[in-house]
């Protein structure tokens, strides 16, 4: 098969995955779902989600997919971050007011499985820096992989600043042994287009991850913490 065979078949399954569901039905959803989080004033900010089933997949046969998109805007505020770094990334840490630890604080723990969950549930996301990845394991035990929370290595060469924002917004897409996702894509507090974006992007990337691509969606909701869910598929 050619390159260019391939990526015209590429661009063909764009196109379509982007004309089965119009921006315009989107950004009407979105604008629904905004209007009414604006009816009754929350003392929090709610979070913004997909809610997605799927149909003619059978999760014990078929392969489980996994992947991590970054979507164009951030859809968490005040995500928590923590270096596990060495002496430069520290220092770069302080001087982003981010919280660092180093190798010797994690090996206060003595792998006490509550403080480890402890401290898995104290952040959003981890950072290391590549030359002390492979200690982590051996100093805290499966702890933060277990919580989905293994962090992500930043060298010396990346900035750290740009890497932390970066994935602040990423997200994960994967299917476990339900056929119900639930996908975070951002807060009441965005605007209609930038809530749009992040939507058309995660939805456009779970669609790519699927065996059949759309024949594999049953029904797409948007849906923020308190409100009723909004159709969109």
């Amino acid at each position: 098969m050619s390159f260019e065979y391939r990526l015209n078949n590429s661009i063909i399954l764009l196109i379509f995955m982007i004309n089965k569901l119009p921006t315009g039905k989107i950004e009407k959803a979105v604008q629904t779902l905004l209007e009414n989080s604006l009816l009754k004033k929350r003392k929090f900010l709610e979070s913004v989600e997909l809610q997605i089933s799927l149909r003619n997949y059978d999760p014990k046969r078929d392969k489980r997919f996994s992947g991590i998109i970054s979507l164009p805007f951030t859809p968490k505020i005040n995500k928590k971050c923590a270096v596990i770094g060495d002496a430069a990334h520290l220092a770069q840490a302080k001087n982003l007011n981010i919280e660092g630890l180093s190798i010797e604080d994690l090996k206060k723990l003595n792998k006490n499985k509550k403080l480890i969950k402890k401290l898995a549930k104290k952040y959003d996301l981890f950072l290391a820096s590549d030359t002390l990845i492979k200690l982590i394991p051996r100093v805290l035990g499966p702890g933060l992989n277990k919580a989905g929370k293994f962090p992500s290595v930043v060298s010396q060469n990346e900035s750290l600043e740009e890497k932390i924002e970066y994935l602040k917004k990423c997200i994960k897409i994967e299917l476990k042994k339900v056929l119900c996702l639930g996908l975070l894509v951002g807060n009441v507090s965005m605007t209609k287009n930038m809530l749009s974006e992040n939507v058309k992007t995660a939805i456009n990337f779970l669609v790519s991850l699927l065996k059949k691509n759309w024949q594999n969606v049953g029904t797409i909701y948007l849906k923020s913490t308190m409100s009723k869910p909004v159709k969109i598929f």
